[in-house]
């Protein structure tokens, strides 16, 4: 083993851990991968970036841009409120929202029609009298499997599509993952639907569907500010350091009946002024005491805050690149910067009600906001949080929806007619939604995922380097030594359970990115079909169901759905054998040795 393989060995590994860590965020893991290769020689600093360039990096960000584009049109809100209705058996519930779940992720980026369908799926369950739980991880799990079904559907199947190209001169065409995707997906959503939910722990079945996720009522109060109280005449800033100092937050102020949200630190505490504290029974009485204040109880589950339609309630849920994940709440100053209160958060089903603040936010997190109904939906966007109730009418014109499928479709169709390469036909259909403004310039880049984007470009030289060191080489080598003298076939299985598992643990392009070669160096060692071995990566790296850190939606649906860790593998495991038992033959099948 040279001493460059060794380095880089101990670089992957690094990743590994990393990103099963998940203290840092995978592009960040990958991009300092990316460097420490430079610096120990492994890729040359004159090729490193060349992952931008990459046509893998383009397609994934045009796929991005369209899946926005259809989410403005308004096409999918209008299919969701027919196609995900609440229905009297929970199996045809279930398999109809994962199904259709799943039609949505082979044509969109899967994240994106998870959070478009989370609303209505919640909505649905509320209606129904069930868990949300029984609901949304079928929800996350029948998108995963859509992705499955064609090339555009998730970024690994991206990813490997050019990887062929740059190994064997031809890329993976827009169906050619239809086969074994599809026969994956419709076996995992018939698990899901007569199967699947029983695993659940009874707690979570049993558990129904709120009105809310949070009791309002018990975390804010209401105290008016009489005459000869201290806070008269005082400045907004000294209220909240005494707040602060007393375990609490100020969510706003009512003054004259009116709600105020966005008053200056300058302002000045007026005779009269209603105080909108967030706090627990103990903070608050220091707080009135400390002040000479006068409690009037409870802001009546929250209807105290509606004293105007200008303010409104909104739950959401953090995603997996939201700008608030790894800070806290008192960094961000959301009342000051944004023009929002954070009243609450849940995280896996328990609600966090204490030193809110100081509480420091994970991809999952449900809030609860306070807010300007005008602004609200802007500052979410711009935030990347996503909101967990229906929002009451349909975005975008019908000409909007007909004309985004329309380019969808005109994409797909100069692809499959080799007119122009997949690549080309979807930045051009990227290019028509800003044009027929669908999809605004101003939230171009805002549509694009650039985590994503920068773990794809990143990787990509390290995947290349697995070549040029000998690793791939190496690595087939004692694969072939151990497995003895059986079969390409079982060897093929192994890799695709290898590939599988590493997806569980660590992100699942940096996944692919890794195992394609090893793939292609197994076919070539023992003289078969390297499209075989490509594909079992493709389907294995984008089957995460064991854990919730294994893909962005399984993280997403966490909180609102208040699992556990060890739902996952519950509901996941079997579904995974599930699909090796199915992919396989598939892949034999349809891409024989």
């Amino acid at each position: 083993m040279s001493m460059d393989q060794i380095s880089l060995f101990i670089v992957l590994a690094g990743v590994f851990v990393f990103f099963a860590w998940g203290r840092w965020r995978y592009d960040i893991v990958a991009i300092s991968a990316l460097l420490v290769c430079v610096l120990i020689g492994i890729v040359p600093s004159d090729t490193a970036f060349e992952g931008f360039a990459h046509p893998a990096v383009i397609t994934v960000a045009a796929v991005l841009i369209i899946s926005k584009g259809l989410a403005n049109s308004g096409a999918i809100d209008r299919v969701a409120h027919i196609v995900v209705p609440p229905l009297k058996s929970l199996a045809g519930q279930i398999g109809v929202m994962s199904g259709f779940a799943a039609a949505l992720s082979a044509v969109m980026n899967n994240v994106a029609a998870l959070a478009l369908l989370m609303p209505a799926t919640i909505e649905s369950a509320k209606k129904a009298n069930r868990s949300p739980a029984l609901l949304l991880m079928p929800l996350s799990f029948g998108s995963i499997l859509g992705g499955l079904i064609t090339l555009i559907g998730t970024p690994p199947n991206i990813v490997i599509g050019h990887f062929r190209n740059d190994a064997l001169g031809a890329p993976f065409s827009m169906f050619d993952f239809t086969p074994v995707g599809l026969a994956v997906a419709i076996v995992g959503i018939v698990y899901l639907a007569l199967v699947g939910w029983r695993l659940l722990p009874r707690e979570r079945q049993a558990k129904s569907a709120p009105d809310e996720l949070f009791d309002v009522g018990n975390y804010l109060a209401e105290v008016l500010v009489p005459e000869g109280s201290s806070a008269v005449s005082m400045r907004l800033a000294e209220l909240e350091e005494i707040a602060e100092a007393c375990d609490l937050s100020i969510a706003g102020i009512v003054r004259n009946h009116k709600p105020m949200l966005r008053l200056p630190k300058s302002a000045t505490i007026l005779e009269r002024d209603i105080l909108l504290l967030e706090t627990g029974p103990k903070e608050l009485d220091k707080f009135v005491h400390k002040l000479g204040l006068e409690t009037k109880g409870s802001a009546d589950n929250g209807k105290g805050l509606f004293a105007s339609d200008d303010v409104v309630l909104v739950e959401a849920v953090v995603s997996a690149d939201s700008r608030l994940i790894g800070r806290e709440s008192g960094e961000l100053r959301l009342r000051s910067r944004y023009g929002i209160n954070l009243l609450g958060i849940s995280r896996q089903g328990q609600t966090i009600r204490k030193r809110l603040h100081k509480v420091v936010f994970r991809s999952g997190d449900v809030l609860l906001l306070q807010g300007d109904a005008d602004g609200i939906a802007d500052t979410m966007a711009r935030l990347r949080i996503l909101p967990l109730a229906e929002r009451g009418f349909l975005m975008g014109k019908r000409s909007h929806a007909w004309i985004a499928a329309s380019l969808l479709a005109g994409a797909v169709a100069l692809a499959g007619l080799g007119v122009a390469s997949l690549t080309v036909s979807l930045a051009l259909a990227a290019l028509g939604m800003v044009l027929f403004v669908i999809v605004p310039a101003r939230d171009i880049y805002e549509a694009i995922d650039w985590p994503v984007i920068v773990l794809v470009a990143a990787m990509i030289p390290i995947g290349g380097a697995l070549e040029t060191t000998g690793a791939t080489v190496l690595i087939t080598e004692s694969i072939l030594s151990l497995s003895g003298s059986h079969s390409p076939a079982f060897i093929l299985t192994l890799l695709f359970i290898a590939t599988m598992t590493l997806s569980d643990l660590m992100n699942n392009v940096a996944t692919a990115v890794m195992m394609a070669p090893i793939g292609i160096g197994l076919a070539s060692a023992l003289d078969v079909n390297p499209d075989s071995f490509l594909m079992a990566v493709a389907v294995g790296s984008s089957c995460a169901f064991l854990t919730p850190i294994g893909h962005k939606n399984n993280a997403l649906v966490m909180g609102p759905g208040g699992y556990h860790f060890g739902d996952y593998w519950r509901v996941g495991l079997p579904l995974e054998l599930l699909i090796t038992v199915v992919a396989i033959p598939m892949i034999l099948w349809v891409w024989p040795l």
